[in-house]
């Protein structure tokens, strides 16, 4: 008999893909959770403040990590320039979140969010000189179809808050793209460097934007630091167990997370249109990473 396939972890890789499986299910669970949380939060608090206190309480939980890996290790980084590149998108995006979140409903934000894959493929072709064939080309074309219908889903003008969700899809997609390219650095350091810029951000705007907190209040911005770090830890360790192309369509369950807990936490029920312009956007992007996963093969 034919010995099974083994992971890097030394177990059956067909084992180690489900644990990688369930390790990003329950990491896109935990990031849609702390987005419900934020957005619940930054209805009495500015997006600054949240976001200052939220990466305060991630960086007590990530400093053990750090001390174990080893200080040196994880803050001597190689091609500063593109790492602060990085870092300015993560911040424009995460603003970007928060400040749509507050406007429009959870799911909404989320679909347009689900259009990132969408939209690396087409940023990738200047940016990374990769090719993309008419399947691909099609289904992004299809996509950004879904994403118009999501934005206008009363068939009314473009709001601004949508406009900011898009622009904040595109920063991040912008970010996933720089990140490929800096494979020489630890996951522990991205993510350390993400909480320290996004801190800093909140930081700076905090003379401006300082509202009355109750220590509830903090407790809940701790919270949402705290679970965004879990969550982190949960998609490294599922990337770790499996490859990208098995578990990465699994974030898409985050959709699903949204509207349930939209419908739960502040009684939004997604229009048809939206839920019309969501599918497509998922089972465009699906089809993208199906065909990707085939050019890499063949």
């Amino acid at each position: 008999m034919a010995e099974r396939a083994l992971s890097n972890a030394g177990i059956p890789a067909e084992t180690s893909h489900w644990h990688g499986i369930l390790f990003m299910l329950l990491g896109t669970a935990l990031f849609t959770f702390n987005d419900a949380l934020g957005k619940w939060m930054v209805a009495s608090v500015a997006v600054g403040q949240l976001l200052f206190i939220r990466s305060a309480a991630a960086l007590v939980v990530l400093l053990p990590m750090v001390h174990k890996t080893g200080w040196r290790e994880v803050f001597v980084l190689a091609q500063p320039g593109r790492q602060i590149v990085r870092l300015v998108l993560i911040v424009a995006e995460v603003a970007c979140f928060y400040l749509s979140v507050r406007y429009l409903p959870l799911a909404d934000v989320m679909s347009v969010y689900q259009a990132t894959p969408l939209i690396v493929t087409v940023l990738a072709i200047p940016l990374l000189g990769e090719m993309v064939g008419w399947r691909r080309g099609v289904a992004v074309a299809v996509g950004f179809i879904g994403v118009l219908l999501v934005l206008q889903p009363e068939g009314g003008m473009f709001t601004a808050p949508a406009l900011i969700a898009l622009a904040g899809s595109t920063a991040y997609a912008l970010m996933m793209i720089v990140t490929r390219q800096l494979r020489q650095t630890g996951a522990l350091s991205l993510i350390v460097y993400h909480t320290l810029a996004v801190g800093a951000a909140g930081l700076l705007t905090l003379p401006w934007g300082w509202a009355p907190i109750d220590a509830s209040g903090i407790g809940y911005l701790v919270l949402i630091g705290v679970v965004a770090t879990g969550a982190h830890a949960c998609v490294n360790q599922g990337l770790r167990l499996a490859p990208a192309a098995v578990v990465v369509p699994y974030t898409y369950t985050s959709l699903l997370w949204a509207i349930l807990l939209g419908w739960l936490f502040f009684a939004d029920l997604p229009t048809p249109l939206m839920l019309l312009g969501a599918g497509i956007i998922v089972a465009s992007g699906l089809f993208v990473l199906h065909r990707e996963r085939q050019v890499k093969t063949t």
